[in-house]
């Protein structure tokens, strides 16, 4: 019995380890102490002792099978093999995602795996070869300690049957009141181990097998019950916050019906302002929207907040729903009823993560994208086709549609691993935004010669922002955006300076063109005499915040605590809240029938 033990502790060790060295490996940009690696041990160990139950529940069938028939010492020597491979490449994995998603392990890299290339774009062949290299290593360590400490006994007397029996039977109260983490109400849960303002501290308390163990059911297309006041007050602060209709807005265009193009600049949020000044020049050539916010943290969730006005969620990816994503409305599909012709431009692979599903089903006739260049044109960048050449083809199109016209852009360069093809600045990340800072001011000097200039309205924002040199989600300049809008069918260069999100695109837009937006219910004419209260909503992994002019605030999910607010008893999370509360039961309701 001593073995079953004997691999308990040493699984629970091997967490601790593992936890030592994921914040080792971050010890230059994050700040932290031998206190604070020690309680990050010390918080995380309930989670530890929890998970590690799971592992010796397998050990303990053997064992009560190993009483009336034989039990191969082989088959714990493969069980070891397995639960090596399995700890060393959740350490690894973990340890390096967590530079590009700044949080913990989940079944959420699962959804990338249909797409490897995409997946493996942000890296080199020869960071793979040391993962790959040091996922090996690890699993010989651990299979070696495992077989080593916990060797299955072949001899029957020295397992003492009866006894062993009576210990292995009572035993199984304390594996499922040590698994479900003790007899109160909750249950074990990643928001146990936090302690810390600091959420890197809090990351790394969290055990990164039971975070992925525990979301394994949870993937993107998993949308959970988010409820935190009644229906009936969730519908009037909706209500309130967020008018359909327009009322007497400014009118910012000098016609109703211009050619239209909507570049999403890969991660471009005002963190790297310093590193795009042909961008602050057009600010004020045009409308500058000066304090607008994004509301989600990756292409694909920002790429369906600007389009269809919906909000963001913290752990699911609605346009990987294809029955949902599909029923949303869409700038694109009401221009194509107003006879526009719409198209996209994306110079990667349109298919990952659902892009081109939710683009053709909500609207854009044609999609040019990565298949559509040469073989040579599509390896000129990890993700596909490099930016100077994608906004050619933007010129070529913009230059040759029939008005009137759509047109959606995503840029690609400015992403992991940076490789842009000029070096203007030291730091290899500012100098990629530096580089599609050049490809904006290119695409507009060329446009501003041609007839077509003169009713195009060139509208330009991020599909997300990023942390960047230790601004993260703490700081209210992490989700802070640049919204241009620029070209002939501008009247004049006006900034306007309420605060807004992302999702407010639709309905401000289509007010312009004098065309009714109802259909937008999570999006504002930030124009009109009605958006009284202006707020920004935005989702992380597992948090929401919320800006208005007090400042930000933050709410953490797993922990269910305020963990920022501008002041006491601020509505901003309430109101955050509501946001997530609404729109959850709007989108599962979505493709629901309708009862007769």
């Amino acid at each position: 019995m001593w073995y079953i033990l004997k691999t308990y502790l040493l699984t629970v060790v091997l967490f601790i380890i593992a936890k030592i060295v994921f914040m080792l490996s971050y010890h230059a940009t994050q700040d932290f102490g031998i206190a604070d690696l020690l309680q990050v041990i010390a918080h995380g160990l309930s989670l530890d002792l929890s998970t590690a139950l799971y592992f010796v529940i397998l050990p303990w069938l053997l064992t009560l099978v190993s009483f009336w028939c034989r039990v191969k010492g082989i088959i714990f020597r493969c069980y070891y093999i397995f639960i090596a491979f399995a700890f060393a490449l959740a350490f690894t994995a973990d340890t390096s995602l967590y530079a590009f998603w700044n949080f913990k392990l989940d079944a959420s890299c699962l959804g990338y795996l249909s797409t490897p290339t995409e997946a493996m774009a942000s890296v080199s062949a020869g960071y793979l070869i040391v993962r790959l290299l040091i996922v090996i290593i690890v699993t010989l360590a651990i299979t070696l300690l495992y077989n080593r400490c916990c060797r299955f006994p072949q001899d029957k007397k020295a397992l003492k049957p009866w006894r062993s029996i009576v210990l292995l039977v009572v035993s199984i109260p304390l594996i499922i009141i040590g698994v479900r983490g003790g007899l109160a109400e909750s249950t074990t849960n990643i928001g146990q181990v936090y302690f810390s303002q600091n959420q890197f501290l809090n990351h790394s308390a969290v055990n990164p097998v039971f975070s992925f163990l525990s979301s394994f059911e949870k993937t993107a297309s998993y949308i959970p019950d988010y409820h935190f006041d009644s229906d009936e007050a969730c519908e009037k602060t909706i209500a309130a916050l967020f008018p359909t209709e327009s009322i007497d807005s400014e009118q910012l265009l000098n016609t109703t019906r211009p050619n239209i193009v909507v570049i999403l600049m890969e991660s471009a949020g005002e963190v790297f302002a310093s590193a795009m000044p042909r961008l602050q020049q057009l600010k004020k050539e045009g409308v500058d929207f000066s304090n607008c916010f994004a509301n989600s943290w990756r292409t694909d969730r920002g790429t369906l907040c600007t389009w269809s006005g919906f909000p963001s969620f913290p752990t699911s990816s609605i346009m990987k729903m294809p029955s949902k994503c599909r029923q949303l409305p869409s700038i694109a599909s009401t221009l194509r009823e107003e006879g526009y012709h719409t198209s996209y431009l994306y110079g990667g692979d349109i298919n990952f993560t659902n892009m081109r599903g939710y683009l053709v089903s909500t609207g854009f006739e044609r999609l040019h994208w990565m298949k559509d260049y040469t073989q040579e044109e599509q390896k000129t960048a990890k993700w596909g086709v490099r930016d100077d050449i994608t906004f050619n083809t933007l010129y070529e199109m913009i230059t040759h549609e029939k008005s009137p016209f759509l047109i959606g852009f995503s840029t690609l360069s400015t992403h992991e691993p940076w490789d842009v093809p000029t070096r203007h600045l030291d730091d290899e990340t500012e100098n990629a935004f530096y580089y599609l800072d050049e490809c904006i001011d290119t695409l507009v000097k060329r446009l501003k010669k041609t007839p077509q200039w003169q009713n195009l309205l060139l509208i330009l924002l991020p599909d997300h922002s990023m942390d960047h040199k230790g601004i993260g989600e703490y700081d209210i300049r992490r989700n802070q955006i640049p919204f241009v809008w620029i070209g002939g069918a501008v009247k004049e260069a006006k900034t306007i300076p309420t605060i807004c999100n992302q999702t407010d695109l639709p309905a401000t837009l289509l007010a312009q063109l004098g065309l009714p937006h109802q259909q937008f219910r999570y999006s504002r004419d930030v124009l009109s005499k009605n958006y009284t209260q202006p707020f920004a909503v935005h989702t992380f992994n597992n948090g929401i915040s919320a800006v208005d002019s007090t400042g930000l605030a933050l709410y953490d999910l797993n922990t269910q605590k305020t963990m920022l607010e501008p002041k006491a008893n601020s509505p901003l999370i309430h109101r955050g809240q509501m946001v997530l509360q609404a729109a959850t039961r709007d989108i599962k309701n979505i493709d629901q029938p309708v009862a007769p």
